[in-house]
């Protein structure tokens, strides 16, 4: 008689023997006895699991996913999960820790502050294109670098236009053109930012400094980015907020080393949007609108 408890199959396929219990099923030499607390254990030290692989549309079109249902995304080229309401990336991410832009493989520094993990650098991904010409929605993302130089992207990041920002979006904290994962922060969250830094910072001021020295804890110290005097530079945020100008609507570059200014994705009134900004004589920020059509630097906020 089959034991109630402990029911044997086997099948042979590939050169795999795999053993059916109750407690679990063992593949690859554990058969007998896997792991009490698995209900799938399987041994390989040459071979890894390979989940269901496909693209975005496909994953969406699964009905009624399962919470834990665990996908590999061929778009994002990561592992999906769902978590019972949307799906989202299965990640041991650790804000504090650097992570890799998996589209160019760039390497970004993060920083916990306050509730929110910011990138601790500028966005630098796209491809350059000169400042005289505007960004296009062509499915590709593209840059400008301070006068036209590869080199002014690589302490600085790049400077984008709105639009390119948002990849075409006018929804408040869309991912945009950030890594997946992350998104352009709206206004509302560089208020909790630069509050968090300084209590004192008005968050309905606009077009002028606000607060007592929030600029100066997200400011990267000292003169290497920074022109002098850099008052109030502390950096005690980690921001690490850097100068890296603006590209004008005309397509000439100005500011670099003085001005560091920072898209929000929170629309001020039809083609004038938000930004926070940081000087190199003030430690306070300010917040103002600017056009869309100016390129200024971005800084990508984690889901």
């Amino acid at each position: 008689m089959k034991s109630l408890h402990i029911i044997l199959i086997t099948l042979i396929f590939s050169g795999i023997t795999i053993l059916s219990q109750a407690q679990g099923v063992g593949i690859n030499g554990n058969e007998s006895a896997p792991d009490p607390s698995a209900g799938l254990d399987v041994n390989f030290t040459d071979k890894g699991f390979l989940p269901p692989r496909m693209t975005t549309a496909q994953r969406n079109s699964i009905p009624s996913p399962a919470e834990g249902l665990m996908i590999y995304n061929t778009e994002e080229k990561t592992v999906n999960i769902y978590n019972g309401s949307s799906w989202g990336l299965l990640s041991s991410f650790i804000c504090g820790q650097p992570f890799s832009d998996l589209r160019d493989g760039r390497i970004y520094t993060t920083v916990q502050i306050g509730t929110q993990c910011w990138m601790a650098q500028n966005l630098n991904t796209g491809a350059r294109i000169d400042g005289v010409n505007n960004q296009s929605d062509n499915g590709i993302p593209e840059k400008y670098c301070f006068n036209d130089l590869e080199s002014g992207c690589d302490d600085y990041g790049g400077l984008y236009q709105w639009n390119e920002v948002m990849q075409y979006s006018t929804i408040p904290g869309s991912q945009g053109i950030c890594p997946t994962g992350w998104h352009v922060p709206t206004d509302a969250e560089w208020c909790t930012l630069t509050t968090y830094l300084d209590a004192s910072v008005n968050c309905s001021a606009l077009g002028v400094f606000s607060g007592t020295d929030a600029g100066g804890k997200m400011k990267e110290a000292g003169n290497t980015h920074w022109a002098s005097p850099n008052t109030g530079a502390t950096n005690s945020s980690g921001f690490t907020g850097l100068p890296g100008g603006m590209r004008h609507s005309s397509g000439s570059f100005n500011f670099q080393n003085t001005n560091g200014y920072f898209w929000s994705s929170t629309v001020y009134f039809t083609t004038d949007l938000y930004y926070r900004s940081l000087w190199y004589n003030y430690a306070e920020v300010i917040r103002s609108p600017l056009n869309s059509n100016y390129g200024i630097s971005v800084r990508c906020l984690k889901n």
